[in-house]
């Protein structure tokens, strides 16, 4: 509660020095009486000493008050609306608005929206030289854009560039609101979906040269920056780890990569592939290009499942449609390789995959079906203290006889754990164990005697 109130005060102070410039480059503007002969001789609230999150990126960035100006304009619209509402003004010349002042009017947000249009009058006005430096503040080179803080969205090409509206990314705007990271939601635009587990990494069976690769990957999070820094081998070795994980369904590729992100503390972020390419052209890469950008800057792992239904083998280059799928997989092919954090692709054939992904991957792990000892110790940890096993259920045996990945035993523990609960008991028994047994295996068209 206490970086709330530290970060509502702060903001609070910053958009009332906002609301005083505005209303100094209104009047310096239209000369009406004014105590201020420019906008800077008001100066903005100091930092110093501040513990909210908006100062302390303001510090790290060293922005001065230009860049506080926009961003609080970006801000406005999102905390305080009505701070804005001055520049509905009309021209009553004309019967409209300003052109000066910039700005759109949104779908369903009744308020003002600013550009960079309404950023260039409030800091410049008619000032050619002026309004020339604030060019730079919106440059790809410039940190708002580097660190994906804020940008203009620009709209059609041929329009001029300050008419783009301000757009503060939602991760900052929960930064300077709430303190935290935001973690966006699955949706059209952002379609990947936070991948958590109740699971711990003493929970993971694997075989042990799987595990040492797996481990490979966490000692990478844990000293990759030391190695591309200190060590001074970013020159030679490019920023962050692509693997591929490959085997069987149900062999464990999600559940070790959200144990990854649990235990390093990273997000992780599973990526759909069958769900989001698109039979239209641009349409996929559009769709996965937002969620590079949104995690360019935030040091998350994203994991790509089903990744042959986008990564496979390239066809022929027959039609345009074909000539264009294969420039849109060699474009992300490009955007996995530039990530600078982890990347984990997962498919169940990785004789499906394109041969250009040993080239561009550090490694390429092999998820087998569960052998026997890890097998029964799958069953052994699967069942709940609250139940018990009927006598004549032979682990040994069950391990044994049966093939199954582990996902394939957590779904016959789900069907024979309702089994017990429907009969009101808390005994697993046999019949209903092989019964689910059987379940599994008929998926892939077995029987089982």
């Amino acid at each position: 509660m206490m970086i709330l109130k530290t970060n509502a005060d702060t903001l609070s102070a910053e958009l009332q020095w906002l609301a005083q410039i505005i209303d100094i480059r209104m009047k310096l503007y239209w000369s009406q009486p004014c105590e201020y002969t420019e906008i800077w001789e008001l100066s903005p609230p100091s930092l110093v000493d501040n513990s909210s999150t908006y100062a302390d990126i303001m510090l790290h960035y060293h922005f001065g008050p230009a860049e506080r100006v926009v961003l609080l304009l970006a801000l406005a619209p999102h905390v305080q609306p009505h701070l804005l509402d001055v520049f509905f003004t009309k021209n009553a010349d004309y019967d409209r608005n300003f052109t000066e002042f910039g700005g759109i009017k949104g779908q369903n947000h009744g308020g003002f929206l600013p550009t960079g249009e309404t950023a260039a009058f409030i800091l410049a006005a008619n000032d050619f030289e002026q309004r020339f430096r604030l060019l730079n503040i919106f440059s790809d080179d410039h940190p708002f854009r580097r660190f994906d803080i804020l940008r203009l969205n620009s709209g059609q090409a041929d329009e001029p560039f300050l008419s783009g509206a301000l757009s503060l990314s939602p991760e900052y705007l929960s930064y300077f609101t709430v303190g935290v990271s935001h973690k966006p939601d699955f949706n059209i635009n952002f379609p990947a979906k936070h991948l958590t587990s109740q699971a711990e990494w003493n929970d993971l069976i694997l075989e042990d040269s799987t595990i040492e690769e797996v481990l490979e990957i966490r000692d990478w999070i844990k000293h990759g920056d030391t190695m591309l820094n200190d060590w001074g081998l970013k020159k030679h070795i490019k920023p962050g780890y692509r693997t591929l994980f490959y085997g069987p369904p149900g062999t464990g590729k999600t559940l070790t990569a959200s144990l990854l992100g649990k235990t390093t503390g990273l997000d992780v972020y599973r990526i759909d592939l069958s769900m989001v390419v698109s039979k239209y052209i641009g349409e996929t890469e559009k769709n996965l290009s937002n969620v590079f950008d949104q995690a360019e800057h935030k040091n998350w792992i994203l994991f790509f499942d089903e990744a042959d239904a986008l990564f496979g083998k390239r066809t022929q280059t027959s039609s345009s449609n074909d000539r264009y799928a294969n420039q849109e997989v060699s474009y992300l092919l490009q955007r996995i390789e530039d990530f600078p954090g982890v990347v984990i692709l997962a498919t169940n054939l990785k004789a499906n995959l394109d041969d250009a992904f040993s080239r561009r991957f550090q490694s390429m792990i092999y998820f087998p079906m569960p052998g026997f000892d890890h097998r029964k110790k799958l069953w052994q940890g699967a069942f709940s203290d609250k139940c018990v096993l009927e006598p004549a259920i032979d682990l040994d045996e069950i391990s044994r006889k049966y093939e199954l990945a582990g996902g394939a035993i957590i779904n016959v523990l789900r069907y024979c754990s309702l089994m017990a609960l429907k009969r009101d008991s808390s005994t697993i028994l046999k019949k209903d164990l092989l019964a689910g047994i059987r379940k599994e295996f008929a998926k892939d068209g077995k029987t089982v005697s």
